[in-house]
């Protein structure tokens, strides 16, 4: 699966993983906490992957500074989240 952002039109500094058969990670690893602003920046790459893409699977990579509104648009967006430890 391809995990260069380019591929999909994104910036450079978006990183991509690759999570399984038909499965894609957004990486957003940060110290501070993910706000709802923030996670209408996610769904933005996350359109932009699945207009390339369709078929694709998206989860969100992040730790556990994420507020409940930001958890609540993902979810109505089809978007995973999978917690990492900084």
């Amino acid at each position: 699966m391809e995990t260069n952002p380019l591929h999909y039109g994104l910036p450079i500094r978006t990183q991509l993983e690759d999570l399984d058969d038909n499965q894609l990670g957004i990486r957003k690893v940060i110290k501070s906490r993910i706000i709802q602003k923030d996670a209408a920046k996610i769904v933005e790459i996350a359109n932009q992957i699945k207009s390339i893409n369709p078929d694709l699977k998206l989860m969100l990579i992040c730790s556990r500074n994420i507020c409940s509104k930001s958890l609540a648009l993902l979810e109505s967006e089809s978007i995973g989240v999978m917690f990492v430890k900084l």
